[in-house]
């Protein structure tokens, strides 16, 4: 069984696709990120939800921002750019205890973005990342069972459901169900 890796500081290098670039997010990142989350489309079915000042969403950021300057990382988000520098959304990968090996991904995009493929090909370069980089074993997500479009993004970079918690997300005042999906690093290799 192969140890996972720890990954220190700051990315150096993007992680990139064909027509991607995901780059860690910084600062700088936070006006954008604050109007990406102001679409009431956007968080849908977002469980923290609308930050309603650009306070709320620093806070909301500082977390994967501080990450960076840990010795033993555990919270990775990165901006969706495409090749111009055009900020698309954000994706990210949290890290459960290590002795597990796994992460979670969540991802958001702008709804002018949607249909493209990009939440499926930021995702499947985060999971790349997270198997052959940082030797996970298993990575996670969790989406709202009426979360129609993110379900197949989920299915389409090769997650299966694993089950269903009834009444477990907080989500505008209502208790919403919610499907569990997850990746082996095996069911990549096999795919």
């Amino acid at each position: 069984m192969r140890q996972r890796v720890n990954v220190t500081g700051p990315m150096k290098k993007p992680l990139e696709t064909e027509r991607l670039v995901l780059t860690e997010i910084r600062w700088v990142d936070l006006k954008g990120i604050h109007r990406l989350h102001k679409f009431a489309e956007v968080d849908e079915f977002n469980t923290v939800g609308i930050p309603e000042t650009i306070d709320d969403t620093r806070k909301l950021i500082r977390v994967p921002i501080m990450d960076q300057f840990k010795k033993q990382r555990s919270a990775f988000c990165w901006s969706i750019r495409d090749r111009k520098s055009t900020f698309m959304g954000t994706v990210g990968l949290n890290l459960k205890d290590p002795r597990y090996k796994s992460g979670e991904v969540y991802y958001s995009l702008y709804p002018k973005y949607w249909g493209n493929g990009y939440a499926t090909e930021s995702l499947k370069r985060v999971m790349q990342f997270g198997f052959q980089t940082l030797n996970l074993h298993r990575i996670e997500a969790g989406v709202a069972v009426e979360n129609t479009r993110s379900i197949r993004v989920l299915e389409k970079v090769g997650m299966q459901r694993e089950g269903r918690a009834r009444k477990i997300l907080p989500i505008r005042g209502n208790w919403v169900d919610n499907f569990s999906y997850a990746i082996l690093e095996e069911d990549l290799i096999s795919s």
